[in-house]
């Protein structure tokens, strides 16, 4: 599990118990209903499950949501993360930020931050992106972080339609590994 990442004004951390009241807000504010939909979490109790299954992925795949806080104040201000969704063999870069720090520039800083750590350690060629058309500032941070849009997509179980981006890199060679050339 990756201990922190840390960017000019960002830190990006795992979830612990202690932030539970913050997750909370989170994943009630009216903008992560719109836009991500209900986790059924309005409790303390729920929010202490939502955090472990957080890191429970973390354990499974090398990647998930990390808590993002300001490192000035120390204040928590969203997540960010890689994340696995049914029906994708690709992992999904997400984020959400409480809505007093949207348009502060964070939601990019830490999707950045997050794919320049998880491209080299995981290896990866493609990332995906996945959001509701309606969503047009996701769509921008997206956009900015090289992801074009590919498809309409629907999840297993779902009748909702969602926009799915990509972003994909060439593999990097192993070290000591010589192409061309006599």
């Amino acid at each position: 599990m990756i201990s922190s990442l840390p960017t000019r004004r960002l830190l990006l951390r795992p979830f612990s118990p202690a932030d539970a009241d913050f997750v909370i807000a989170l994943v009630n504010d009216p903008s992560w209903l719109r836009f991500i939909g209900d986790r059924q979490v309005h409790d303390r109790a729920g929010a202490e499950a939502y955090i472990a299954r957080l890191n429970r992925m973390h354990a499974e795949h090398g990647h998930g949501a990390l808590l993002i806080e300001l490192r000035a104040t120390g204040a928590p201000v969203g997540l960010a993360g890689l994340f696995r969704r049914p029906g994708l063999t690709v992992p999904d870069v997400g984020f959400a930020l409480l809505p007093e720090y949207i348009g502060c520039g964070y939601a990019f800083e830490a999707a950045d931050a997050v794919l320049r750590d998880a491209r080299p350690r995981l290896n990866l060629s493609q990332v995906l992106g996945v959001t509701v058309p309606a969503n047009t500032a996701s769509i921008r941070v997206l956009e900015k972080l090289g992801l074009r849009y590919a498809r309409t997509l629907r999840q297993p179980g779902s009748s909702e339609d969602l926009s799915l981006y990509r972003r994909t890199w060439g593999r990097k060679k192993p070290a000591g590994v010589v192409h061309g050339g006599r």
